[in-house]
């Protein structure tokens, strides 16, 4: 997988990739990064990228021709890349997205700054929007992050072990059921008993039991489409 994050500012998405899981993927090369700066394909003699709004409104707004020619750059090397465009206006990422998203080859992160990106820019441009929740950030790098790593995680090879993906939360509708280590007192809570006794069958069904109970307290919305799907 090919990433490249379009933004204003890489600096504060490079540090992200240095340690870790998503470290280790480059290392292997499993995932690719790459930051193209909008500010370097401008053709303002002053270098800028943003302008006024036309109607009025309070802030500036990143420009047309920085974003798209770098967008146009990208596509003459990469013509099959997706493009996506990060902001609080759009359907909210989930997993399914992290999944689905997961098989393609190169993905393209557009981050706006300022009051957001003039709107032709995603009308011509954009294969997909997301937003990743309802809150607005000063800028799009952190979304760009969150969905790239969520995306990541599912990148066969990523994880050590895959098989961790099957229980996560969001499998199937459900939060992930508590989880416990060593030891197993800890002042004065103990881990649950059953969960020290061995038998998997019934941890299984325990932990089936009590990812339900989680899932109806915190999310009943989720809840609902989980018992939905078991009918």
């Amino acid at each position: 997988m090919r990433y490249t994050f379009v933004t204003l500012f890489p600096q504060i998405i490079e540090g992200y990739f240095g340690d870790s899981i998503l470290r280790r993927a480059i290392d292997d090369g499993l995932i690719e990064i790459e930051f193209l700066n909008p500010r370097d394909f401008t053709t303002d003699k002053h270098n800028r990228v943003d302008a006024p709004m036309i109607g009025g409104g309070a802030g500036m707004l990143m420009t047309p021709q920085p974003l798209i020619d770098t967008i146009k750059h990208i596509k003459s090397y990469s013509p099959n890349a997706y493009v996506i465009f990060l902001t609080p206006v759009a359907k909210r990422f989930i997993q399914n997205d992290a999944k689905r998203l997961s098989k393609r080859e190169h993905i393209v992160f557009v981050s706006g700054r300022y009051e957001g990106i003039d709107e032709r820019v995603i009308e011509l441009y954009a294969d997909e929007v997301l937003s990743i929740g309802d809150y607005i950030l000063t800028g799009g790098e952190l979304a760009s992050m969150v969905v790239c790593d969520a995306i990541s995680r599912n990148i066969d090879g990523v994880l050590g072990n895959n098989a961790s993906l099957d229980v996560e939360s969001y499998e199937d509708n459900i939060l992930e059921a508590p989880s416990f280590t060593k030891p197993n007192i800890y002042e004065n809570r103990e881990v649950v008993s059953e969960y020290l006794k061995g038998n998997h069958s019934k941890i299984t069904d325990l932990k089936r039991g009590l990812a339900l109970c989680k899932t109806k307290f915190f999310r009943p919305d989720l809840y609902k489409k989980g018992i939905a799907d078991e009918k």
